[in-house]
């Protein structure tokens, strides 16, 4: 029997990193309103202060703080009132000492006022004078230029997954387009005589496919482009000419089973046949993932991935190595990983990297991990986990209480 001759995580890697050095992924210009998702291929910044006036946080009376010093309910500061600022509009005018001007929120505020008074802090005393009731301290609601953006700040760096709220801070600094990184398109091949699409009944001995949905879920909410998914029979020819298919308008190929050493598992020899022996890793010492190929095009420049027929196998490998590699191109942080307790032992086997999908709790000094345990051929052990932690290949497990990372599945 052959064995693999296994890489860990990290030379996995670097053989990633080597291999992909110098060919970060292509970029393109796209309106910002349309960004949300995408991966900054650049720094954005701020050409102008926002705001770029004095702004009203309230709806209240513009004044001079000193003239509301000591004002209150029972001895209030009367000022002259002369005019009011409509939003969107100047000021059009200065006020003096012992004045007021009535702005609203987002208004602006005059040239000669420090400070705003909320409206429930004032009333109208007579037609030209208004009764205030509170002192305010100088700057008392007011919004100063460049108070959220200063010009030149960096807005969002190379790497940033656009958000809505980053959408905003683009709009806000009057950003209309950004330079963002073209999304991976992505080939899914599931392969076995055994496998029937979803919405089939499966007969005897038969599966659905559950890799075809579940990676190209996964690779969509990467950021990446599903181009195409396939189910075929264990055939090497039909194999070798749908990967050749898929290379060609393909930046990531991915084959889902066909991956071990048994007498239908071809994957790995046809990977290494249509990419002119471009295959550099089969085997990884991780569980679950342990039959694991990696190759690559140099001609069409696709990345070719061979993974597990297990569910929880494939999704865990996509996860880190395939969005690994893209946040390593890209220079896209990683939000996670959040620490958590133990609620239990876990034993493992050493010599692996091991990854156990676990079930976040609220304790009573933040979170609590509990293993979901099952095998990887099991989807719901990876449907019922909030994410996974990693026991590394020098450990015999885990300890309960002891704080661990928890890692997402993407």
């Amino acid at each position: 029997m052959k064995l693999l001759r296994v890489d860990t995580l990290e030379e996995a890697r670097d053989k990633l990193r080597g291999v992909f050095a110098g060919r970060a992924p292509e970029t393109e210009m796209v309106r910002a309103a349309d960004a949300l998702g995408r991966t900054l291929a650049g720094d954005v910044v701020s050409g102008e202060a926002v705001p770029s006036f004095y702004r009203s946080s309230v709806d209240g009376y513009a004044v001079r703080s000193a003239d509301t010093a000591g004002a209150s309910e029972s001895i209030p500061a009367f000022l002259e009132m002369i005019g009011e600022i409509p939003v969107g509009t100047a000021a059009g005018k200065a006020i003096g000492s012992g004045q007021c001007m009535y702005v609203p929120t987002g208004g602006m505020v005059p040239e000669g006022a420090d400070a705003v008074v909320m409206v429930e802090y004032c009333e109208p005393f007579d037609a030209d004078h208004v009764a205030v009731y509170e002192a305010v301290p100088f700057g008392g609601s007011v919004v100063v230029p460049g108070e959220d953006v200063k010009e030149g700040q960096l807005l969002l760096a190379r790497g940033s997954v656009i958000g809505p709220a980053g959408i905003g801070a683009l709009a806000a600094a009057g950003i209309g387009e950004v330079p963002v990184y073209q999304p991976w398109r992505v080939s899914i091949l599931s392969t076995g005589d055994e496998l029937v699409m979803p919405g089939r009944r499966p007969g005897p001995g038969q599966v659905r496919d559950i890799n075809s949905a579940a990676l190209a879920a996964s690779a969509a909410k990467a950021g990446f482009q599903v181009i195409r998914t396939r189910l075929l029979a264990d055939d090497e020819a039909l194999l070798e000419a749908a990967v050749r298919e898929a290379m060609a308008d393909s930046d990531l190929v991915l084959v889902s089973g066909g991956s071990s050493q048994g007498k239908k598992d071809v994957t790995c020899e046809v990977l290494d046949r249509v990419s002119g022996g471009g295959v550099f890793t089969h085997g990884l010492a991780i569980k679950p993932g342990k039959p694991t190929i990696l190759g690559f095009d140099s001609e069409s420049g696709a990345l070719l991935m061979g993974l597990p027929g297990h569910p929880v196998a494939a999704l865990t490998v996509f996860g880190l190595l395939a969005f690994w590699l893209w946040r390593e191109l890209t220079g896209q942080r990683e939000e996670w990983p959040a620490m958590a307790r133990m609620r239990t032992n876990l034993a493992s086997a050493p010599g692996k990297l091991t990854c156990v999908p676990v079930r976040l709790y609220r304790g009573a000094d933040g979170y609590e991990a509990e293993p979901v345990l099952g095998k990887s051929g099991l989807i719901t052990t990876m449907s019922q986990a909030d994410g996974y932690v990693k026991v590394e290949m020098n450990r015999e497990g885990l300890k309960r209480g002891e704080w661990v990372e928890i890692h997402r599945f993407l």
